[in-house]
């Protein structure tokens, strides 16, 4: 059985499910895949939690401040994990990207597997894109921040994050309107991020946060969303190893 850590957030989380459901589609209920969905939306906000928005603080004062934050995050995350590993799920996986900045303190004290879908998504650019190509990530602050896709991309790929205004203007306000339920504001916030990318001559676009494909895919079919020829969607490509780790 699969363990789906979720609520970061929840309809990230779902879209996962809805992922794995239609790639594994069965003809009867039985040929569905098992997995257990814990949709955690009680996790404390991850950018909020890795020192994006410090203060004027001494080091130390705003070091124990971070690690208490950190610790917040890692506590909240396995106790998910344990839950999950407790229902005798075979391995985890966690459809959200920045919580991957806790992918190792998490590991080590749970005793199944969890998927690193960052891991999972550099693994496929591989396959599809030559060495050195550019690679467009599109993300939250914090994924950026924090480098959970740059230390897997940087020695094979140039990475090409969006400007700091471009951040702030169009993918953050994506983000956010995905979260509220807004995916037509979405869809159009994300767009100025999505055409500097490819004005940089971007062969493949990351979208490195679990709600940018459901802004970029809501009103599309799934033909279209597996299809893409530019866009890396690591909830669907998650959902490809899950399965392939569930099988054998």
């Amino acid at each position: 059985m699969i363990g789906i850590l979720g609520g970061m957030g929840t309809q990230a989380g779902l879209d996962f499910c809805n992922k794995l459901a239609v790639l594994n589609r069965g003809k009867i209920d039985q040929e569905y895949p098992l997995f257990l969905l814990y949709n955690k939306s009680n996790i404390p906000g991850r950018p909020e939690s890795i020192g994006l928005h410090t203060k004027k603080l001494s080091n130390k004062s705003f070091n124990k401040i971070s690690k208490k934050k950190y610790n917040k995050v890692l506590n909240s995350l396995m106790t998910g994990c344990k839950l999950l590993e407790k229902n005798k799920c075979k391995f985890i996986v966690i459809p959200c990207n920045t919580a991957h900045y806790w992918f190792d303190d998490l590991q080590k004290k749970i005793n199944i597997p969890i998927i690193n879908m960052p891991k999972e998504v550099f693994k496929f650019t591989k396959k599809k894109c030559k060495k050195n190509s550019k690679i467009g990530l599109l993300a939250t602050e914090g994924t950026l921040k924090t480098s959970v896709y740059k230390k897997f991309f940087e020695n094979d790929y140039q990475l090409v994050e969006p400007s700091q205004k471009i951040q702030k203007l169009s993918v953050n306000k994506a983000i956010k309107f995905v979260k509220m339920g807004n995916v037509k504001a979405a869809a159009k916030s994300i767009k100025p991020a999505i055409d500097l990318l490819i004005k940089m001559k971007c062969k493949k676009i990351i979208l490195g946060c679990t709600e940018l494909p459901i802004a970029i895919f809501a009103f599309k079919s799934f033909k279209k969303v597996k299809s893409s020829k530019i866009f890396l969607d690591p909830n669907l490509i998650l959902a490809q190893s899950a399965m392939v780790k569930h099988t054998n």
